[in-house]
């Protein structure tokens, strides 16, 4: 997998396919039982901790649930990154918050809590202290969950104008079609850990590929199982021998 800097690249398939895990491997999480993941030409799980947080100093994430500091109010959640890895003065580092909070429509909920907003809220102050630093590489896990139809419509627009101001790379893990193609250049589509289909949204927009075709156009039949592989339900009622 290639995710080219100045490029939104989505990574999409069905639960449990690996999506979340790639982002963990960029990061330095988990390291690769095989193969390798390089980070502007440097090999992620060859590092030590001192290189690792250095290398991870140019990377946002914005984690699938938010992650947000629940006993902080919103401008600190934002301030935090900030406040972590730089040596700027308080008022520039309060101008910066309200620069971020009011891209994401939440500058007047500066001094709220967590606990105080909405969860689709959360989602957005979550994208602001994410994009804090400007960092090279923006990481979002699901940034559509939880947001209402205009909320996923203004995220999805500032994921895009984002990544082409900071002439960054953004890696987008979702399972939503219709925002996903709209902003991405490039799809990636995994399936029990591995690639199935790539190529550009209008590309899978008519792929004639079974899972590309499934998943994209959510059909109920095809080689995305609904249910967790194992016995079959009339094996666990006893009612036929084990396949």
């Amino acid at each position: 997998m290639d995710f080219p800097r100045g490029k939104v690249i989505a990574v999409m398939g069905g639960s449990g396919s690996g999506k979340t895990t790639i982002l963990r491997l960029i990061g330095g999480q988990l390291q690769p039982q095989s193969g390798s993941v390089k980070v502007d030409g440097q090999i992620v799980h060859s590092l030590d901790a001192t290189a690792l947080y250095k290398l991870r100093r140019k990377m946002g994430m914005l984690f699938q649930h938010g992650a947000l500091f629940t006993d902080l109010s919103v401008f600190d959640n934002v301030a935090f990154p900030l406040r972590e890895n730089t040596d700027l003065p308080e008022t520039l580092i309060r101008d910066l918050v309200l620069l971020k909070l009011h891209a994401v429509g939440l500058r007047n909920a500066a001094s709220l809590k967590p606990a105080e907003i909405s969860g689709g809220m959360a989602r957005r102050v979550a994208l602001a202290r994410a994009m804090a630093l400007d960092p090279q590489i923006m990481m979002y896990d699901e940034p559509f969950a939880g947001l209402d139809p205009i909320s996923m419509g203004v995220v999805a627009n500032l994921i895009r104008k984002l990544n082409d101001a900071l002439g960054s790379t953004s890696i987008l893990v979702s399972h939503d079609v219709h925002e996903s193609f709209a902003i991405a250049d490039y799809v990636y589509f995994l399936s029990r850990g591995e690639i199935v289909a790539q190529g550009t949204p209008a590309e899978m927009l008519v792929s004639t590929d079974p899972y590309v075709k499934q998943f994209v156009h959510a059909e109920p039949d095809g080689p995305v199982p609904f249910h967790y592989p194992g016995t079959s339900l009339a094996y666990d009622l006893g009612l036929e021998g084990r396949p």
